[in-house]
């Protein structure tokens, strides 16, 4: 898997080297209650877990590490491919809190959404969000992700339940 060029950053594999950058990162409280983390379940980052969490991303060929400035600050993925269809799902994340809201997110989406149309030729992308994950939700909407629809009190965080937003984007979206 080679390199995915954009702007202001890339995307990359990833190697057993990342597991102390990712580490470094830790699980911030705010960032984590976006994937539907309850705080009473959060769990410091170890370094066993990040070198768990590097070896697994380096065995995903469609799994990329987000780069900006020579510097790990997230991960971007396909998975749940199905060829016969062409469609896949993706999932984002961004570990740096001081990187969040400046655009980052949105500039991996575009730009693992050019490889999934393109080199992949991929149909279809989704995504599953938490109806709380505001700042998502309007990441994906600015690549082109539509809403189809809301499954309705399927995580239950915090001693509350929530719903999920499923979102979607088609390659003839993609390219108009």
């Amino acid at each position: 898997m080679s390199c995915i060029e954009g702007q202001r950053l890339r995307l990359r594999a990833a190697t057993a080297d990342d597991a102390e950058a990712r580490f470094s990162l830790g699980h911030s409280p705010d960032i984590v209650r976006m994937f539907g983390v309850s705080q009473a379940d959060r769990r410091a980052m170890t370094r066993e877990a990040a070198k768990a969490w590097a070896i697994g991303q380096s065995n995903d060929p469609y799994a990329w590490i987000i780069e900006v400035g020579g510097r790990l600050i997230g991960e971007i993925k396909l998975h749940t491919i199905n060829t016969v269809d062409r469609r896949a799902s993706m999932a984002i994340a961004i570990y740096d809190r001081q990187l969040l809201g400046k655009g980052f997110g949105s500039e991996a989406i575009r730009l693992l959404l050019h490889h999934a149309f393109t080199q992949l030729n991929l149909h279809r992308i989704a995504v599953r969000v938490l109806a709380y994950n505001e700042r998502a939700i309007k990441a994906y909407q600015k690549c082109g992700f539509v809403v189809e629809g809301r499954e309705r009190e399927t995580a239950f965080v915090d001693g509350v339940w929530h719903d999920d937003l499923m979102m979607g984007i088609l390659s003839k979206e993609y390219h108009r």
